[in-house]
């Protein structure tokens, strides 16, 4: 099924939060969305992502570079019209989207 929403969040050694922005996503009250984190982290960010098995967080590694561009980046590949953008170390309340 093809979400309804693509947030995108450039990642970019944020282990320290990284966690909780997903947990923040993957609890929200609309569930038809994909969350694209384009990756460019040089810490354990990229492994902390991997740990969850959820189909919908889509992890793309991605060279160095600035936030606008990781944020292009995720929407030349979200599958919905809608976006939604988060930044790595932030969260939302549970019903944000």
């Amino acid at each position: 099924m093809k979400p309804e929403i693509s947030i995108v969040i450039p990642l970019y050694n944020k282990a320290r939060y990284i966690r909780r922005t997903i947990d923040s996503v993957l609890c929200q009250t609309f569930r038809n969305f994909e969350c694209i984190i384009i990756d460019s982290s040089t810490d354990e960010s990229p492994e902390l992502v991997r740990q969850y098995d959820d189909p919908r967080i889509v992890l793309v590694p991605y060279e160095k570079s600035t936030a606008a561009r990781a944020r292009n980046q995720g929407v030349r590949i979200a599958q919905s019209d809608l976006i939604a953008f988060l930044d790595a170390d932030d969260e939302w309340q549970p019903d944000h989207l």
